[in-house]
């Protein structure tokens, strides 16, 4: 992924965004947070330059799964790729993340290294 390009990161967690953007930063990554999915579909129609999402999928009011698919209205999976991000590791998540539109799946706690391969094999 292009390094001027912008993650943007929609997590209800302040923390999360927090300790994400640092994390992402420091492998030479830009990232914004919102904390919700309603900032984050204003954010995608202003904000020229973000080339994937991470979406928490647990969100109080809009889930990240309604989110996912709300996007995939408007931009699809190969235009604005979409990391799917969930504490729930359980069975069927994974399809369930995959099938709402979502181009990848990790859950939490996020192993770093992990996710940088996962964004450069999705994102390019």
């Amino acid at each position: 992924m292009d390094k001027n390009k912008t993650i943007l990161i929609i997590d209800d967690d302040q923390n999360n965004i927090f300790a994400l953007k640092l994390a992402l930063k420091s492998r030479g990554f830009q990232a914004i947070g919102c904390l919700s999915a309603e900032d984050g579909l204003v954010q995608l129609r202003y904000h020229i330059g973000i080339s994937l999402v991470l979406m928490d999928m647990m969100m109080p009011e809009i889930d990240g799964y309604e989110a996912t698919k709300l996007i995939r209205q408007s931009w699809n999976a190969s235009e604005l790729p979409i990391i799917a991000v969930t504490a729930q590791a359980m069975t069927g998540d994974r399809e369930k993340c995959l099938s709402a539109g979502a181009n990848g799946y990790i859950s939490k706690p996020i192993d770093i290294e992990l996710l940088v391969q996962m964004i450069r094999e999705i994102a390019g």
